[in-house]
């Protein structure tokens, strides 16, 4: 199978079947075996794969693991699945690598929380001959993939969005609050850097008055967003990264009473931002696909243990859901997707 170097979200469903399909169903195809049709699949049986995502409390890593756990009763593969129970904890997340290491598995599934601090285990791993397949967060050091939203792209989606609705509300010029999780994460930067990009492409006057971390502390999200209400009544736009700080500005805004005033544009689609969204406290969601990061995570992993070449670099892309879309069926399983705790 010739080496992806980057799939567009336009064909990524595609080439999701593709590898599934021609990867582990055929092994002659992709794995060079002898045999055809389910053969390639039982030779994958036995594999260790284990899969270690962010946070075990957050339901977005939660769908993750549910995919995960799906690709490995449908690939026949030994699974484990881990993860620290907080995204600010990188040295539980070092560990858990260092485990898998420990354990002999095949092969790791990583979401790291951190671009470069897991360089260092990732190479012990690969050196120890496991195939470590990278998603939602790219690691600056070699991996045998990537999975994950082209998070500038999705953060202009973001920033277009907001510039839409403060124009409709004849405030093109307004001042805008940045609610943050976590500092320095890059999918994080990323959203930002092309939130700002979406933003002044139609809005030029609107300004970015302040950046709020909130180290995934719902409660301390609230109470930012909360605070910013109520202090900077010039304040007409939030944008929430992530589904920690998503939830806590559509609470606080609840509370203040101050969805007529603030549009809220908030990152993921777990259910307290899906009812936001409902209700008018969040204006819009962008919408990830966590599952398919697990699933394809787990097959891209058995693919480059069996020999095979996966993607490199999988982008399936964003959707912007609004509250005119948040109850079509066609969104039902996107917005609310099975669940798996590691």
């Amino acid at each position: 199978m010739a080496r992806i170097r980057y799939v567009s979200p336009g064909v990524a469903a595609v080439i999701a079947v593709v590898a599934v399909a021609a990867g582990l169903t055929t092994g002659k195809a992709a794995f060079g075996g002898d045999t055809e049709s389910d053969a390639g699949a039982a030779r994958t049986t036995g594999t260790k794969v284990d899969v270690i995502t962010k946070a075990t409390d957050s339901e977005f890593w939660q769908s993750m693991l549910a995919g995960s756990k799906k690709a490995g009763g449908d690939f026949g593969v030994r699974l484990g699945l881990f993860g620290p129970t907080s995204e600010t904890d990188i040295d539980g997340q070092v560990k858990l690598v260092e485990n898998s290491i420990s354990r002999g598995a095949d092969a790791i599934v990583l979401a790291a929380n951190s671009s470069t601090a897991l360089n260092g285990v990732v190479q012990r791993a690969r050196a120890e001959g496991i195939k470590v397949v990278t998603v939602d967060n790219a690691i600056t050091t070699q991996s045998e993939g990537f999975i994950g939203t082209d998070n500038i792209k999705a953060g202009q989606q973001a920033g277009e969005r907001m510039c839409k609705l403060i124009k409709e509300k004849d405030k093109a010029d307004g001042k805008i609050v940045h609610e943050s999780s976590v500092s320095g994460q890059q999918v994080l930067v990323d959203r930002f850097t092309g939130f700002k990009e979406g933003l002044a492409k139609d809005c030029p006057k609107a300004e970015i008055v302040q950046t709020l971390v909130n180290d995934n502390d719902l409660n301390k999200a609230v109470g930012q967003v909360g605070d910013v209400l109520s202090s900077r009544p010039d304040v007409v736009g939030i944008f929430a990264d992530n589904n920690t700080s998503g939830t806590g500005a559509a609470r606080a805004i609840k509370e203040k009473n101050a969805a007529s005033r603030v549009v809220a544009v908030a990152f993921d689609s777990d259910p307290a931002e899906v009812e936001g969204v409902r209700t008018g406290t969040l204006s819009a969601i962008i919408v990830q696909n966590p599952f398919f990061f697990g699933y394809q995570g787990v097959a891209e992993a058995v693919m480059a243990v069996r020999g095979s070449a996966p993607p490199v670099n999988l982008d399936p892309g964003a959707v912007v859901i609004d509250k005119s879309m948040v109850d079509k069926p066609e969104f039902a399983q996107l917005l609310d997707p099975p669940k798996t705790k590691g």
